[in-house]
């Protein structure tokens, strides 16, 4: 029976227990599918209260690494890998870790841009509205704005092209679960999102990874993929992916749009970075091949849960023949700050700022990274680190270092033997805060021996 050590650290035993589940499905002792011991005679070999394993079980579940069944036990679950993301980022665990896991924009402490829209709608006597549903006006205001914001993407729609949505994520699940039935096969790069992978396994969709290179998915494999698996749906983030955070080149662009042509496929684009570069969306070259899903979480506010699907109309209305579950949970609050910074500037000029800040630290971890950037041309707010040594030891290696980093298997669609981690350089408190950590990452790389 699977026993742990568990290590005092200061945090509840519960929260010790977890620790020890995760690095066991990290270093492959707990494999995918194997049974966790009973709770009870678990807790009698550690010494705990059975509370503390009934406690740390429920927890682990919450994290997405194992689940239970009521007369079977609790199984470690086969997507438990991406929980890494989950643990890196308890409020729970107290210490002095630097946190580059997560993918959140910069935030800007001297912006007063949210107290000025707060007061503008009190004073403007927009409080009693602000307590209603959505009206008319509303989403035919925001679906307007959308269509602006994505017109200095290059992507020029007019707004009943644009459907509102509960933010990119939202978005992206509810084309899914339009457009696709349970068991159908879904394209998406060999490396993917976490959250593209979970909609996947909500959905049983299978998920179809298709090789890259720094210039986006290979042509021949996407159309050997296409020919292979017959799926009719594919989901890309042709710019600053992630979590490598190339950009599709221009003839690439072209390549990938006549392969989608070819095969008659619906390709969905996950553009929620692109408004931090110049290159427009793939999406312009696919007429009805294509559907664009974005978001100002990553570039004005995550706060603002407000996103966007864009395409054709007939497209469109396969996902919301009703014209309302996309926009239901929408809050009127978030609609109209979102609306209205768009519409005065406010959004563009919070872009600006993080584009630049952004660019800041891109060029501040090519200094100390070097060769080992994967994508080393255009600044990201993620970059894709390759090493020597396995994903998964120099991920524990920078967290025995105090940086939390994310291994490659957290996003590979099928196992992989790609050594890399992903580094969120927006994280980062600040700047100061953020060379501390790559200069102890960098220091990890070099002590690695070369094979």
């Amino acid at each position: 029976m699977w026993t742990p050590t568990l290590v005092d650290s200061g945090q509840p035993k519960y929260l010790a227990l977890v620790e020890a589940i995760t690095q066991a499905i990290e270093s492959g002792e707990l494999k995918v599918g194997e049974r966790l011991p009973p709770q009870r005679r678990l807790a009698w070999n550690l010494g705990l209260n059975p509370s503390t394993t009934m406690q740390a079980y429920r927890e682990a579940a919450r994290r997405h690494l194992v689940s239970g069944e009521v007369g079977r036990g609790t199984y470690v679950l086969a997507g438990s890998k991406e929980a890494t993301l989950f643990r890196l980022k308890q409020p729970s665990e107290r210490s002095s870790v630097i946190d580059l896991s997560t993918n959140v924009p910069v935030t800007n402490e001297n912006s007063q841009d949210e107290m000025a829209a707060l007061s503008t709608l009190m004073s403007g006597g927009h409080a009693q509205r602000l307590q209603n549903y959505l009206s008319a006006d509303d989403l035919a205001f925001g679906r307007a704005q959308g269509a602006a914001w994505l017109n200095a993407r290059g992507l020029n729609l007019p707004p009943e092209n644009v459907m509102l949505c509960n933010g990119a994520q939202h978005g992206l699940f509810m084309a899914l679960l339009s457009l696709c039935q349970p068991g159908d096969p879904v394209l998406v790069e060999a490396f993917t999102a976490p959250g593209i992978k979970a909609a996947g396994r909500q959905l049983r969709l299978p998920l179809h990874g298709i090789a890259l290179d720094r210039h986006g998915i290979i042509p021949d494999e996407f159309d050997r993929m296409a020919r292979a698996t017959g799926a009719k749906v594919v989901v890309l983030t042709p710019v600053l992916q992630n979590p490598t955070s190339t950009i599709m080149s221009p003839q690439r662009q072209l390549e990938i749009a006549e392969i989608a042509r070819q095969h008659d496929l619906l390709i969905i684009e996950d553009d929620v970075y692109g408004a931090l570069t110049s290159t427009p969306p793939l999406t312009r070259l696919l007429s009805k091949h294509g559907l664009l899903v974005t978001s100002l979480s990553k570039t004005v506010a995550p706060g603002l849960r407000v996103g966007w699907i864009a395409g054709d109309p007939s497209v469109l209305e396969l996902i919301d023949p009703h014209a309302q579950a996309t926009h239901w949970g929408i809050s009127p609050l978030c609609l109209t700050i979102a609306s209205q910074w768009i519409s005065d500037g406010t959004a563009q000029r919070r872009l600006t700022w993080q584009t630049e800040e952004t660019t800041q630290r891109w060029r501040l971890a090519k200094k100390i990274l070097g060769a080992a950037l994967y994508q080393s041309d255009s600044p990201s707010p993620h970059v894709w680190i390759t090493s020597d040594i396995s994903s998964m030891a120099l991920a524990h290696a920078c967290r025995a270092e105090q940086v939390d980093v994310v291994p490659a298997e957290v996003f590979a669609v099928r196992q992989s033997d790609v050594h890399a981690i992903r580094i969120s350089l927006c994280a980062a408190r600040d700047r100061t805060q953020l060379k501390i950590a790559l200069e102890r990452v960098a220091g990890i790389i070099a002590k690695t021996p070369t094979q």
